[in-house]
Parts: structure tokens; C-alpha cells; sequence
């Protein structure tokens, strides 16, 4: 299938599939329904029809700030086929942020996805220059005048067929090099930025994506990370839609568990912080077994591990086939069945997926294919593939990109999908791609034996400690991370004597052992400070950077009674750690663990 950009994409998945299958599987009233290509087609062409109406056409900006919902991607589609701009914001984003996105953005419009996100809006109108319209996808009554989503899409009187027509006409005069959207980078410091997407730069990068990970009009996706993120929107959207593949949308976050089980995907995307709370989830789940069936399980993991790794080398011998067969009757497939029993594989984006996670997974039976991108690439630049998996590497680069180390080994991408710029700031373009095409990604990288790209860190988070030692944080947060006590944990050292350690526990699993330890306290406050469970924390931080060099060493940490959250700012929309933010909330503790008069590792939030 030949297209050039999303409007072409989108006619002809439709002409192929009409009313043979789902496009999309929507939860309402209890259950997921289908929606038919027919159906969807029909509400784009409306949706169209009711931007041209208000004025809205090539080149004009209009915002959306919601959740996933059918009514997003409605949205989207319609804006691309009549060479509109869509915007998109993280509906966690504050009046402000959004304020500074929409205004930068020459916004003319605005869809929102109900009443809270319309009261945040309302309070900035005045100061958004360009903004006429806002739509509200709800039909939540507000004070003031908005424009109904079912209402306008009501009103539209003419014939499908002239509807269709229209759009085919406006779809027509795009062009791959017309911009299709302006992303802003969740940037941890300073104004986030507008990376300008052309429909060009995506295009390519599905047709890349779809040539390296299989998927096709068989698959169904369960789709749970925001569409406002890049990653989510190439691979669990766009890229899912043109294969064909039906796509349900997760009702939240919370959800994702009982929505995998209703859905019974075959592909999900993600991000490691899922697969890290599953593995807790599940490993916590066989501790409470009895004592033989704890073995059993171990026993099954362990086999199950050596298994995957003898069959990709290529020397699965008999007895282990067989050990294998045995452990996935006894253990594996019970496990496999949590994720409703069709998964066929994961792909992980938008942070590092730590080794050990990824061993789990592909014990059990399920192999996660790890890549890595950014926002000013469309997103994809590499990936692992289904028969060239390497853990702890993001995989060889898309068939399209080009990928070189400069000599700090910062990671260098050039192809098609690299962005046209950042928009209105022609200073920061020209930082972020050099005369030669190359975007610098501010990734610091290395090639492993195999040729596959492993990520060492942010350039800009890399450590200098005040005795000149280099220090990349992220795979020492990575190693205490292992332990099933520690939740979250966050390096701090930069031009530092040595390193400390912000860290959240499993309180799941803290609990536990505090009752098995005659520990009467639940609460997260209690248990954070109580002295047994600090020199408790303490030995598992010993015992796990064992293997690390003197000066990577934890030397002194605090137990922080709350996980970091995206609500308080303290993690992205993809749940990384936003460095900059906690380490400026936690600033007079981070300080008390540089003090000299301490006479614990730990120190005790005040």
C-alpha cells in the first residue's frame, strides 16, 4: 500500500475494509463495541466538513486537549485531510502550559474533552491570541457559549457521497512536505518546544516501522500511552491503522489490567515503567504461594530464561525443550494468560527498558521489542526485531535512518522522518540539526558486537562528580531498581563529592516484609521512617551495586514516603523521571544528604 500522507493513509485503509472488521474497539456502557471503517469514515468527513464550515483549512492551527477517544482520532483525521495542523496537549498539562502552547501555536480552535479540561481552558482564553473556537467532545453543560462536538456533527445536512467527495478534494491538495502537526517537547527546564512534523516525516516512519515489526489486519492493539505523545501516535495509531490492525482504547491507566483480559490484545506498545510494575505485581503474587509452589514457579522462570536465550543461539537441546514444555504447562501459560491469552509480543519506547525486566518477559513467553526515538524523529529510529533480539540494546536502525556516533558518542539520525524544525525558533533548529542533515539527539550511545545501538544516557544527565568522575545515572537507577523493595529511585551527584539516592519504596511489598518482621506499621509515612526498614533499604542498595565502581556507589539515600507522579509534575507522560522537577521539590533534602554530621546512610525527610 503506496500513500504519501495520513489523508491518502486513511481513504485507502477504508476503501480496503469498509464494513469486513473493526477499525476501532471503543469501551461504553459496561463493554467494548466496534467501530466499523464505514462508521469512522463517516464522522471524518463530517468532522471536515465542520472545520471548513468554521473557517478552518490548509495550514491553520487547532489544539486538542483529551484523552484517548474515538473522538481524538476523528479529529485528527479530519485536520490531516484538509491539511489543517493538529495540536495536541497532555490533558494533565496545567492553564498555563496550555495557554503558552495554543497562543505559540496560533491556535484558531480547540477541542476539549469535557467540563475539566473546559474550566482550565477558560481561565487563559483572554490571553490565547488567535483562539475563535473551542469544542467540547463531551456534552457536559458549561456557563459558557461552546461549540458541541454531537451538535456540529449533527448539523451536517449534505450527502455522505458529496462529503466524501470534498474530502478526497481536500486530501488531494496536501502535500508530504505540508506540516501535519506541532508537537511540544515536555521539556523538564525552560518553554517546551514545537517540533514541526510534516506528514512527509511520519509517513516515512510507518512505512519504516511496519517494514520492521510485523504487524497486520489479524492483530488487535490495546492502546493505553497518550495519543498527544509522538511514540504512541506513529506506532500504536498510525502505524496499527495501516496494517489494518483494530485498535481499543484502554479506559485509563488504572484500567489497563481488566482491559487487556476484555480485549485480548496480540500487540501492545509501552513503556518500561509498565513492564516493571507487572513483573512486581506478578513476583509479589508468587511470594505469597506456599513454599513448594514458589519453587515451582522459580524454577519454571529460571528454565523458561535459559530456554528463550539457548533458542536464540541456536542450541536448544532436547532435555531443555522438554524442561521448557513442562515449565510453561506448570507455570508460564497461567502467566501469559493474564494478558488475555493472545499477546503475541510488546513493543517498549519513550525510556530504557532494564535488562533483568526484559529477561522476565521473555521467560514467560513474551518478548518485547525494545527501540528508541525522539519527538523530532517521527518518533522511530530503531528497534529490535522479532529474529535479531538483543537485550539491553535498542536494536539495529529503520531501514530508511541513518545512525552515527560523533566522537563524545553523542547519537547522530539522519533520514526522511527527521523534523522540519522547531517551530518559530529557528536558533534551536539549527542547534538540533546540523548543515549535513544530521539531528543531534543528546543521547550518548555505543554499538554493541551485534551491531544494535545501546543507549548509555542522557548526554545533559550525565554526571561530573567534584572529584571529575564521568557518571551516567540511569543504569545505576536501573540496578537498584532490581530490588522488589524499590519502586522508583533517582540518582542525584552531579558536581557532588558522591553519589545519594532519592528513593520510593514497593510499598506492597514493604509491607509484607515488615509484617513478616514483626513490624506493626502500614502506613507509607510510618514505614519510611522506621529504623529497621531504612537499614532494611540500606542492605539491599549494599547488595545490589556490589559490582559497581567506588565512585558509582550510593553512598547515602532517603526514603520518600509518596510516588513520583505525572499529577505532580514529577514524571513525563511516558512516566520518566523529570529530573529538574524532583530535585528542586526535594532540594533542602538532597542538601541533608551532603551533610557532614550525618551518622546513617539514610536521612529522614523532615
Amino acid at each position: 500500500m503506496e500513500f504519501r500522507t495520513i489523508g491518502e493513509l486513511f481513504l485507502q485503509v477504508v476503501g480496503r475494509f469498509g464494513n469486513r472488521k473493526p477499525a476501532f474497539l471503543i469501551k461504553g456502557r459496561g463493554r467494548y463495541r466496534p467501530i466499523l471503517y464505514t462508521e469512522l469514515a463517516d464522522m471524518v468527513f463530517r468532522c471536515a466538513a465542520v472545520f471548513r464550515r468554521l473557517g478552518i483549512g490548509p495550514r491553520t492551527s487547532v489544539g486538542i486537549v483529551s484523552e484517548n477517544r474515538l473522538e481524538w482520532v476523528v479529529t485528527d483525521l479530519a485536520l490531516a485531510g484538509i491539511g489543517a495542523v493538529n495540536v495536541p496537549a497532555f490533558p494533565t498539562l496545567t492553564a498555563e502550559q496550555l495557554e503558552y502552547i495554543f497562543d505559540h501555536s496560533e491556535a484558531v480552535a480547540v477541542c476539549v474533552s469535557n467540563r475539566f479540561q473546559w474550566i482550565k481552558l477558560r481561565s487563559v482564553l483572554h490571553r490565547i491570541g488567535r483562539l475563535q473556537h473551542i469544542i467540547l467532545f463531551n456534552d457536559d453543560p458549561v456557563e459558557e457559549p461552546v461549540l458541541y462536538w454531537n451538535e456540529l456533527l449533527s448539523s451536517v445536512r449534505e450527502a455522505p457521497e458529496q462529503l466524501r467527495r470534498e474530502y478526497e478534494e481536500a486530501v488531494s491538495a496536501v502535500r508530504p512536505e505540508h506540516l501535519l502537526t506541532i508537537i511540544y517537547t515536555s521539556g523538564t527546564t525552560g518553554l517546551p518546544k514545537g517540533v514541526m512534523l510534516t506528514h512527509g516525516n511520519v509517513v516515512a516512519n510507518i512505512q519504516a516501522a511496519l517494514r520492521a515489526v510485523p504487524i497486520d489486519d489479524s492483530d488487535v492493539l490495546l492502546s493505553y500511552l497518550p495519543l498527544s505523545h509522538s511514540y504512541e501516535r506513529t506506532t500504536g495509531y498510525y502505524s496499527a491503522f495501516a496494517a489494518g490492525a483494530t485498535i481499543a482504547f484502554a479506559e485509563s491507566i488504572e484500567t489497563v489490567a481488566q482491559n487487556i483480559m476484555e480485549v485480548g490484545p496480540t500487540v501492545m506498545t509501552s513503556v518500561p515503567r509498565l513492564f516493571e510494575r507487572v513483573r512486581a505485581r506478578i513476583m509479589s503474587a508468587i511470594a505469597q504461594q506456599p513454599l513448594p509452589r514458589q519453587r515451582i514457579a522459580h524454577w519454571a522462570l529460571s528454565v523458561g530464561q535459559r530456554a528463550w536465550i539457548a533458542q536464540q543461539q541456536g542450541r536448544l537441546h532436547p532435555m531443555l525443550r522438554l524442561q521448557w514444555k513442562v515449565a510453561d504447562r506448570l507455570v508460564l501459560h497461567a502467566i501469559r494468560q493474564r494478558f488475555g491469552g493472545r499477546l503475541r509480543f510488546f513493543v517498549s519506547g519513550g525510556a530504557a527498558l532494564p535488562t533483568d525486566v526484559g529477561e522476565f518477559f521473555f521467560a514467560i513467553g513474551l518478548p518485547i521489542l525494545e527501540g528508541y526515538g525522539l519527538t523530532e524523529a517521527a518518533p522511530v529510529l530503531t528497534v529490535n526485531r522479532l529474529n535479531d533480539l538483543e537485550l539491553g540494546t535498542v536494536g539495529k536502525p529503520l531501514d530508511n535512518v541513518e545512525i552515527r556516533l560523533a566522537e563524545d558518542g553523542e547519537i547522530l539520525a539522519r533520514g526522511p522522518n527527521i523534523m522540519l524544525g522547531y517551530w518559530k525558533d529557528p536558533d534551536a533548529t539549527e542547534e538540533a540539526i546540523d548543515a549535513e542533515g544530521w539531528l543531534h539527539t543528546g543521547d550518548i550511545g555505543a554499538w554493541s558486537p551485534r551491531g544494535n545501538l545501546v543507549i548509555t544516557d542522557r548526554k545533559k544527565h550525565i554526571f561530573v562528580s567534584s572529584g571529575g568522575k564521568n557518571i551516567a545515572p540511569q543504569p545505576i537507577e536501573q540496578r537498584l531498581c532490581q530490588s522488589p523493595y524499590i519502586d522508583q529511585c533517582l540518582l542525584i551527584g552531579d558536581r557532588r563529592p558522591y553519589c545519594s539516592a532519592l528513593i520510593v519504596p514497593d510499598f506492597e511489598a514493604l509491607r509484607t516484609w515488615a509484617e513478616q518482621h514483626g513490624i506493626p506499621e502500614k502506613d507509607p509515612e510510618a514505614l519510611t521512617r522506621h529504623p529497621a526498614v531504612l537499614e532494611f533499604i540500606w542492605q539491599e542498595i549494599e547488595r545490589l551495586q556490589h559490582p559497581l565502581a567506588r565512585y558509582e556507589r550510593v553512598r547515602r539515600f532517603a526514603l520518600l514516603p509518596k510516588p513520583f507522579t505525572i499529577e505532580d509534575g514529577e514524571l513525563t507522560p511516558t512516566l520518566k523521571i523529570r529530573r529538574a522537577a524532583v530535585e528542586h521539590k526535594h532540594a533542602a533534602l538532597i542538601e541533608a544528604l551532603y551533610s557532614p554530621n550525618l551518622s546513617t546512610p539514610w536521612v529522614v525527610p523532615g
